[in-house]
């Protein structure tokens, strides 16, 4: 059976929705609930609830449900990556020329050498029910956590047998369209997937000038230096997925394996 199937742009990638069985509306709608979150959530206009956020200026303010929940899960992040996956980096990206959306090209970069290593994130942050606070200062960046979040969110809205697949962070839900799983890519070969999930990171899709990319390491506040170029991993979940992956491309080849080893059940590292 083959499964209908929606392709479009948002969160800043491209987007794919699969689903066996499913009445095509359910797509669309599926679309429109990510370009809604997308438009909620993105750091690239000022009149976005997070962008809103970002410049409470240091006081207690309300927050919707969705963003109460990323906000949560950017310090469950932080925590389970050690520090590593640190979502108050927007100060650290602009000042590296990452100030508007890639596609409009770089802006002028800043003195990152004079940032400096980034405190935890739970002294910059505080969530409690419906509200949230952040250091002045500072900004939060989503990014590729909410990309795994809405992965993870919309496959169980989709029902019980699709794919969601969000610019490389995806759920393979149920047993696809032969029913022996989804196929997807996967370093350099085609996997069979079911009820698992996958992301990739990697530092060559967003990088301009010499050094220069979106991965930024919180124990520098600079552009990350390793010497691994991609890291794919698979998880329980595209959240789980998208976290290991960056922790592991900012950790090294050497050091890699030995942290995947504890969190994923496969993994590939491209140097």
């Amino acid at each position: 059976m083959s499964p209908d199937l929606v392709r479009f742009e948002s969160l800043g990638t491209s987007c794919e929705l699969f689903a066996v069985g499913i009445d095509p509306d359910e797509l669309s709608s599926g679309r429109a609930w990510i370009e809604a979150m997308h438009a909620r959530l993105t750091r690239f206009d000022p009149a976005s609830e997070l962008s809103c956020f970002n410049a409470s200026a240091g006081g207690w303010v309300a927050v919707s449900p969705e963003l109460e929940t990323l906000l949560r899960e950017a310090l469950r992040a932080h925590e389970v990556s050690g520090g590593l996956v640190h979502a108050a980096v927007l100060r650290a990206l602009v000042a590296a020329g990452y100030g508007r959306t890639f596609a409009a090209g770089p802006t002028a970069v800043s003195d990152t050498a004079g940032l400096g290593a980034l405190p935890p994130l739970p002294e910059l942050l505080q969530v409690s029910a419906g509200g949230a606070r952040l250091r002045p200062g500072f900004g939060i960046d989503l990014g590729g956590i909410a990309k795994g979040w809405l992965a993870d969110r919309l496959a169980a809205r989709l029902g019980p047998n699709c794919l969601v697949n969000l610019g490389g962070d995806l759920f393979a839900r149920g047993a696809g369209p032969s029913g022996d799983g989804w196929p997807v890519g996967f370093g350099g070969t085609t996997l069979l997937l079911c009820d698992r999930a996958a992301a990739t990171s990697g530092i060559h899709g967003r990088a301009w000038g010499e050094g220069l990319h979106h991965l930024v390491d919180p124990r520098t506040g600079r552009p990350a230096e390793t010497d691994l170029v991609e890291v794919s991993v698979l998880a329980a979940s595209a959240a789980d997925a998208e976290i290991h992956a960056k922790t592991a491309l900012l950790l090294g080849r050497e050091a890699a394996p030995y942290y995947l080893s504890g969190h994923c059940s496969g993994w590939n590292l491209t140097s």
